[in-house]
Order: structure tokens, then C-alpha cells, then sequence
């Protein structure tokens, strides 16, 4: 039996009406010229061919007896396509606007629990701008699979699956014939039995890690560290994070909004101020949260927190489930000067980087689940209804994500992938997630919200696109000394026969071997293209 670990099974238990934990993302595709088929049911048949590349795709839930132990994954023999895959039209015009809206919408409602845990739509009738290609046409999908499933990285593994780099889908292998066990092939003894025992070998992992564990939820319950970056100042820290309008209990309305980035403009800003691209995003919110509070009046003195998942995979894992653990890093959003901001986001980053490299060997994934379904689930569900959000000083003030992903093209069925916005989890307290994908040259914005606390999204977004032109603006131009020529000496005229040789010009040779400027060593590339068309990306979240 595959067995949930009990960080996948987390997912499910903290679910409840108001927070649905699913994850998604919204595609743009462009149609070749000329198309005239269906595209959704070219999509079924597409995935249709490579469900079994994919685990996610054909297995669903079998909860235990009495609900004493995590569920377990078995095969679905029936897979419903026209289920999982739909078609929806959007009215008249087709905005970018009416298209996150409907996103926000979908992502609003539950899985159901009695099928595998995704769902697809094409969307129809998305205006195509003047400037597409002539004969193509626009159209969206938008995709959400249960958090229980996969995380970020796993998503990009179960986007190797159905994606091509070329118009031209690639060949797969065919899928095994193997003889699926009925999820109702196995009795209740049988169940309990396996519960047991992989409670068993849950606990006896836990007992033997428990000594670092303790080390480990020690260090981690400390105070965030929120730097300051001027020199003789020690760094503050703080337990938790500020009370701002994001940290309320949540409904089950969703809102959604989207924007892109040139990712060479982030790279610009991030070379120019010795950061990161993490570091770069993280500045991108801070300033948009900063301006968009303080239009609220409600701007704290204290810097906000932000939840930053950090992936725990090790390098080629692309297992289909959830192997991350989360930081706090400061936000910096009391500083005014922005790129000030941007270097004290790049010191509470890299000291919360070096905080979980140091315990990324320990960081649990899986513990005993005896009596966690019903226990986690009261009282998740009890923190919802006892609106508790709403009084209890919150830990982080937002959650911000940064995957990266493939920097070149992607293909579905022979239609080019334009956008690759996440679409993630709003929880209780923490009403926004920004969650961040670079795809093809773009850093592609994608946040998601509760409706009743950020009613007005998109001018948040707006204001992240502000405050990127802002970090750019002040960012002073580096030249980059990898293209610049190399000073050469004159040369030099050959000496007619006879003649006396002039003596050589040592220090005129050192000046100019000092003129020559050094070069500097490419940077890594953070993706490659490994055997399969399989993007290997880094190991952790930031960059």
C-alpha cells in the first residue's frame, strides 16, 4: 500500500470549506495558424496517452477504518477524462481582467475526495491581442491538483510529463499492462493492519530523530530575524509578525490576479545590488505591500514576516508529493529607501537560508499519524469557526513563493505555452499568497487572495509592477564584463635586416597587461535540460 507521509496528509486535514488546499496555475496557450480543432478534446486524447507518466493522474483516496491513520493511494480503474477535463466559455470581451476572475472563481470550490485529486479547464473566447501572430488564437487552461498530491517542484515533474519542447508532441513510452487492484479489494483487517504498521515505523523514525528534532523546533521557534542593514545597529527580531488587514480569518471566495516580469530586468536588479532573484521578488512585495497598507492607513511600524516555502528535494527527486519546509524572512517594509529595503532583504534571506541548510538533513516529512485524521481536522476546523484569526497575533503576514522552471518554450498538443501563473493557498491569518514562476525569459506573478479581505487585488498587482520599475530605475547600470573587449598592444613593425633591436618596454607591456580587464567566471545556469526533456531544477526555492 502507498501510504500519504504524514506531511502530505497535513493537507488534508487542514482542509475545510474555507481553505481549500489545492494549487494550480493558469496557462496562456497560443494556437498554431489556421487551427480548427477542438482543443479540449485534443487535450484528453493528449493526456490520455501519458497518464501513466504521471501518478497523480490515476490514483485516488482510501481512508483507513475509523479514520485512525493517514489514507492510503490506490489506482482508479475508471478514470473519467470528460470529468477531469472540461471546457468553460468567457463572456464578451475575453479580458486578461474576466480571465482572473474566473480563475479565482474555479479555485474557490473543493476537490472531490471520491476521484483523483485534479481537475483541468479550457477556457474559450480569451481575446487575442493585435500584436499575436497572424491566424493564431488565444486560449487558457487553468489546472488544480490537490496539495496533498504534489508541491511546486512536483509540479514541475508532472508538467515534464504532459509537456513537449516542440510543437510536435514526442514519442512516449506505452504504459505497462498491469492488473489494477479495486480500491474495494481490501477489508477492513486488512487496512487496519497496514495502519499499524506504518504507524509503527512512523514512530520508530521519530524516536530515533527526536533528540535533533528538539534541536531543530528549538531553533526554529526563534525570533525571525528582520536585519537592519546600517552598520552598528544590531538586527531585530521579532516572535511575530505585525497585525495587518491580510491576517484575518478567511471565507471560501477566492480572488486571483496575475502579472509578468522580463526576468532579465529582475537579473539586472539582482546583479546590480549583489542579490538574488529571491531576493529581487521579495522586494518586488515588500514594496507593493508597503505602498498598498499604507493606501489603507494601515502600514505597521514593525516589518512585515513572509512565509517563504524552501524545498527539501534532493538533486533528480521528482516524486509526486510535498517535500518542503517553511522560513520567515523579513520583509524590510519600515525601510524607505527601496534598494536599502532590497540589501536588508538579502541579509535576513541569506541568514534564514543558512539557518535551514543546517537543518534540512533533520526537517521531518513524515511522523506517526495515529488519530491525526479526526485530531487535526477538529481542530482546524474549530480555529475557523472560533474566528481566533482575528485576535491571534500571526506568525507571518504573507506567504511568497519562487519556483523555478524551464527557460525556454513548452508545448501542449501542439499549442505554445505563453504564461505560467501559479495559483495557490490562501489560509486563515494569512489571507494572500504570492507565488512566483520563471518560465521562458518571465517571472510570472500569480496571487491569490481571499476576496472578502483584498477586494481590490489587481491593485496590488498593479502596485508589484510599480515597485519593480521603481528597484530598476534606482539600480545604477554594471557593466557586464564578459562582453567587453580586451585592450590589445599596438603591434609592433618588424625591424629591417641590420638594424639594432629598440629595447623592450616592460613597463609599457605591464600597463597594458594591468589595462586588460579580467573576466568573470559565467554564472550557473539554475535549469538544464536533462535525457527525457526533464527540467532539473535547483534543490532549494531561492535563487
Amino acid at each position: 500500500m502507498d501510504h500519504l507521509s504524514g506531511l502530505d496528509a497535513t493537507f488534508l486535514y487542514l482542509e475545510t470549506p474555507e481553505n481549500p488546499m489545492h494549487v494550480g496555475s493558469l496557462h496562456i496557450y497560443e494556437l498554431p495558424p489556421g487551427y480548427e480543432g477542438d482543443f479540449v478534446d485534443d487535450v484528453r486524447k493528449h493526456l490520455a496517452s501519458r497518464l501513466h507518466l504521471a501518478p497523480v493522474f490515476q490514483r485516488k483516496l482510501l481512508n483507513m477504518p475509523f479514520e485512525l491513520a493517514n489514507p492510503v493511494w490506490v489506482a482508479e480503474p475508471d478514470l473519467d477524462l470528460e470529468y477531469h477535463i472540461r471546457s468553460t466559455v468567457l463572456p464578451k470581451p475575453g479580458s486578461r481582467a474576466q480571465l482572473d476572475k474566473l480563475v479565482g472563481r474555479l479555485h474557490s470550490s473543493l476537490l472531490d475526495r471520491s476521484r483523483p485529486l485534479w481537475e483541468f479547464y479550457v477556457i474559450e473566447g480569451l481575446q487575442t491581442p493585435p500584436d499575436a501572430p497572424a491566424g493564431t488564437r488565444h486560449i487558457g487552461l487553468y489546472s488544480k491538483v490537490h496539495h496533498a498530491s504534489l508541491d511546486g517542484a512536483g509540479g514541475i515533474a508532472l508538467a515534464n510529463a504532459i509537456l513537449d519542447t516542440g510543437p510536435v508532441p514526442r514519442t512516449v513510452r506505452a504504459a505497462r499492462v498491469r492488473r489494477h487492484a479495486h480500491a474495494d479489494s481490501f477489508g477492513i483487517a486488512e487496512l487496519a493492519a497496514a495502519g499499524a504498521r506504518n504507524t509503527g515505523e512512523q514512530t520508530v523514525k521519530l524516536v530515533r530523530t527526536l533528540p535533533t528534532l528538539a534541536r531543530t523546533l528549538w531553533s526554529r521557534m526563534r525570533p525571525a530575524a528582520t536585519h537592519v542593514a546600517e552598520e552598528g545597529q544590531a538586527p531585530k527580531s521579532n516572535w511575530f509578525a505585525p497585525r495587518t488587514p491580510l491576517n484575518v480569518a478567511i471565507t471560501n471566495q477566492r480572488s486571483f490576479a496575475s502579472l509578468s516580469i522580463p526576468l532579465a530586468e529582475a537579473r539586472r536588479i539582482a546583479k546590480g545590488n549583489e542579490a538574488t532573484i529571491n531576493d529581487v521578488v521579495l522586494a518586488i512585495c515588500s514594496g507593493a505591500l508597503r505602498h498598498y497598507l499604507a493606501d489603507h492607513d494601515a502600514l505597521p511600524a514593525e516589518p512585515l514576516l513572509a512565509g517563504v516555502p524552501v524545498s527539501l528535494r534532493e538533486a533528480g527527486n521528482t516524486d509526486m508529493n510535498t517535500q518542503a519546509t517553511m522560513v520567515r524572512i523579513g520583509l524590510a517594509s519600515d525601510v524607505v529607501d527601496p534598494l536599502l529595503r532590497l540589501k536588508t532583504i538579502h541579509l535576513s534571506s541569506t541568514a534564514a537560508k543558512e539557518l535551514t541548510a543546517s537543518m534540512k538533513s533533520v526537517i521531518p516529512t513524515d511522523f506517526p499519524s495515529l488519530g491525526a485524521p479526526w485530531l487535526i481536522s477538529g481542530l482546524a476546523t474549530l480555529f475557523g469557526r472560533s474566528k481566533l484569526a482575528n485576535r491571534m497575533p500571526p506568525i507571518t503576514n504573507v506567504a511568497i513563493s519562487n519556483v523555478p522552471g524551464p527557460q525556454f518554450p513548452l508545448f501542449l498538443s501542439g499549442a505554445k505555452m505563453l504564461t505560467y501563473y501559479p495559483v495557490s493557498i490562501a489560509i486563515h491569518s494569512v489571507a494572500l499568497n504570492i507565488t512566483v514562476q520563471s518560465y521562458n525569459g518571465s517571472l510570472d506573478f500569480g496571487l491569490t487572495a481571499c476576496r472578502k479581505a483584498l477586494p481590490d487585488l489587481p491593485h496590488l498587482a498593479a502596485t508589484m509592477k510599480a515597485a519593480h520599475d521603481e528597484l530598476l530605475a534606482l539600480t545604477p547600470q554594471v557593466p557586464d564584463l564578459r562582453l567587453a573587449e580586451p585592450a590589445r598592444p599596438a603591434p609592433v613593425k618588424r625591424a629591417k635586416a641590420g638594424a639594432k633591436k629598440a629595447p623592450a618596454k616592460a613597463p609599457a607591456k605591464r600597463a597594458v597587461a594591468e589595462a586588460k580587464p579580467k573576466t568573470r567566471r559565467r554564472a550557473a545556469v539554475p535549469m538544464k535540460l536533462v535525457s527525457g526533456g526533464a527540467p532539473r531544477t535547483s534543490t532549494t526555492r531561492t535563487r
